[in-house]
């Protein structure tokens, strides 16, 4: 069984809509699947400058099967990707950048993986409420790092 945290978030076109069909398609991609669902906020932009307000939403995503996190990682970018963010959420720079979808795992099955391609839990999650406030309100007593 595995239980995988993800933080959704859009600033870019009809948000509500990309991070809904997103949610579709990691349920297909995660299958079988069981998905609990927490409200949308709306933040400012976080790391850069934008005048566009993000649109975010938490989804705990529980399986009978074991998920291996590369998996779930590849599954996150096939979705970014089949939603048309063919850019990257960065700038050559490093800074980040508006983004019409952009899917974080936050946390697969409490793991503490560090490797150049995915690190476990999120490292910046503390930092952000938009992601431990929506994490909060799937999984009431999660332990989120203090800041």
């Amino acid at each position: 069984m595995s239980t995988v945290h993800l933080n959704l978030g859009s600033n870019l076109g009809d948000s509500r809509t990309v991070i809904a069909r997103a949610i579709v398609m990691l349920a297909r991609a995660l299958s079988p699947a069981r998905l609990a669902l927490s409200d949308y906020v709306t933040s400012p932009a976080w790391g850069f400058e934008s005048a566009n307000m993000f649109t975010n939403r938490g989804v705990m995503i529980t399986t009978e099967r074991q998920l291996a996190p590369m998996d779930v990682l590849r599954a996150t970018q096939a979705v970014e990707k089949a939603l048309g963010a063919a850019t990257p959420h960065r700038n050559s720079d490093g800074s980040y950048r508006d983004r019409l979808i952009d899917i974080d795992i936050i946390d697969i099955d409490r793991l503490h993986i560090d490797t150049p391609q995915l690190t476990l839990p999120h490292p910046r999650m503390h930092l952000r409420e938009f992601v431990t406030g929506l994490l909060l309100q799937l999984e009431p007593g999660y332990p989120t790092p203090s800041r």
